[in-house]
C-alpha cells in the first residue's frame, strides 16, 4: 500500500554536470538551495541585488547580472509588486520607506510570462547554451491571506507553463512547490512558524533534484566529495592532537586531489 503521493519530475533535456557555474535568483526558497550547492562545491552566485520575490524584480537582476552561468535556477514567490507611486517603476525593495508612497499591484499571468521571456532573453544573450531552471517557492504568504497566496502560486504556475509551451529549449521546471504540498504533506516539514520549508524538507527537495537532473558524472562528483564534507566538518575532541592533525592533513590532500579533477570545485 502506498501512503504517500509521489510527485512525478520529468527528465530535462539536460543534465547538470561537476561544479558548473551556476546562478539562482528569487524568493528566498533560491536562497536554500543555492546555498546546498554552494556547500556541495559549486561555483553559485545567489541573489546578487537580494532576494526577489516577483518576476519583475527577477528581471532587473537578470538586467544587471553580467556573468555567464551554465545553469540559472529562478524561483518565482508571488506576483504581487509595488510600485513607487512618484515614478510608477516597480520596486524590488521598498527599503522600509512609508507604505503610502508605494501602489500593490498584482500582475497577470502574460505580464509574468512576459516578464520571465525577457528574462531569458537576456541570459541567452550573454550565453546561448544556458540552461534554465524554473521553480515556485512553496513558502507561502500570510499577509495576503492563504486563499490569496494560492491564487497568487496559480498565477505563477500557469505564467510557467505559457513560457515553457513557447517553446523553449533547455528550460524546465522543477516542481518544489508540489513536492510540499503534495509529498510532505505534514508540519514536521516545517520550520517552527508553519511556513517555511525546514531543513529536512530543503534536504528531500535536494535528494530529488540530484536523482532527477545531475548527471552520472555528478552524482560521482558528489559521492567523491561527501566523506570529505563530513571530515572537515568533525569537531575533535582534542583538536591539538597529532592523530587529529595527520587525519586533516591526508583529509586536506584528498581535496587537493579533487580540486585536481574537478578544476571548478569551489570549496
Amino acid at each position: 500500500m502506498e501512503f504517500r503521493t509521489v510527485v512525478d519530475i520529468p527528465k530535462p533535456d539536460f543534465r547538470i554536470e561537476p561544479c558548473e557555474e551556476m546562478l539562482f535568483v528569487g524568493s528566498c526558497f533560491a536562497d536554500a538551495i543555492g546555498q546546498r550547492f554552494k556547500e556541495e562545491g559549486f561555483p553559485v552566485t545567489i541573489n546578487p541585488y537580494g532576494t526577489m520575490y516577483n518576476p519583475a524584480s527577477v528581471l532587473h537582476t537578470i538586467e544587471k547580472y553580467e556573468g555567464q552561468p551554465h545553469t540559472v535556477f529562478i524561483t518565482l514567490g508571488t506576483n504581487h509588486v509595488y510600485r513607487l507611486k512618484e515614478t510608477g517603476e516597480i520596486v524590488d525593495n521598498c527599503e522600509k520607506r512609508p507604505q503610502s508612497l508605494f501602489q500593490e499591484e498584482e500582475l497577470s499571468v502574460d505580464a509574468c510570462a512576459d516578464y520571465l521571456k525577457r528574462a531569458i532573453a537576456i541570459l541567452r544573450q550573454h550565453n546561448p547554451n544556458v540552461r534554465i531552471v524554473l521553480t515556485v517557492s512553496p513558502i507561502r504568504y500570510r499577509k495576503y491571506g492563504y486563499h490569496e497566496s494560492q491564487l497568487s502560486k496559480g498565477i505563477l504556475l500557469l505564467a510557467i507553463e505559457k513560457v515553457r509551451n513557447n517553446p523553449c529549449k533547455s528550460v524546465a521546471y522543477f516542481p518544489s512547490y508540489e513536492i510540499v504540498l503534495d509529498e510532505l504533506r505534514d508540519y514536521r516539514f516545517y520550520e517552527p512558524d508553519m511556513l517555511h520549508p525546514s531543513e529536512q524538507a530543503v534536504d528531500y527537495i535536494w535528494e530529488r533534484l540530484v536523482e532527477n537532473y545531475f548527471s552520472s558524472e555528478a552524482k560521482t562528483f558528489l559521492n567523491e566529495w561527501r566523506p570529505l564534507k563530513q571530515a572537515l566538518a568533525h569537531k575533535p575532541f582534542n583538536p591539538d592532537s597529532e592523530e587529529y592533525r595527520t587525519f586533516m592533513d591526508k583529509t586536506l590532500l584528498k581535496v587537493e586531489e579533487l580540486r585536481k579533477k574537478y578544476s571548478n570545485f569551489a570549496l
